[in-house]
């Protein structure tokens, strides 16, 4: 079970042009606790920022499955409901569940997260999908 945080970080980035300016870029950290999150991404991102970078925000963040892909360039968040019969009532009940994927484009991010989800008993629907801001993704255990 992973527990997903989001880490805003504020530095100063020097673009092709030659340009200094300040950017807020976002990650995902997989943490125990807010503390452990801030700790992890201080620890990763030391070896790809130069200079001094101050994080500016940790959220937990409810993701419910991640879909990785080594060739995704981006990542996708989707929400996804999972659909169940209330057989007292005879109401149809949905349960939102965010998932993200990591894809080259949109349509890609989709085709994973309906190939992950393969094999499912549950009926489902998938409601959206969107890029998000999200540069990189930190997890346990892979520095």
């Amino acid at each position: 079970m992973h527990n997903w945080f989001e880490v805003k970080v504020n530095y100063e980035k020097i673009s092709p042009s030659g340009v200094q300016k300040k950017v807020t870029e976002s990650y995902l950290v997989d943490a125990l606790s807010h503390a452990e999150a801030e700790a992890r991404a201080i620890e990763e991102l030391k070896e790809y920022i130069s200079g001094e970078f101050v994080i500016s925000a940790v959220r937990r963040a409810k993701i419910g499955e991640m879909f990785f892909n080594k060739n995704g360039d981006r990542w996708f968040k989707a929400k996804v409901c999972f659909i169940a019969l209330d057989y007292k009532s005879g109401v149809e009940k949905k349960t939102s569940v965010v998932m993200m994927a990591q894809a080259c484009d949109i349509e890609e991010a989709l085709c994973a997260i309906r190939e992950g989800m393969k094999g499912t008993m549950e009926d489902y629907s998938i409601s959206s999908v969107s890029e998000t801001q999200i540069h990189d993704i930190f997890v346990y255990g892979k520095a």
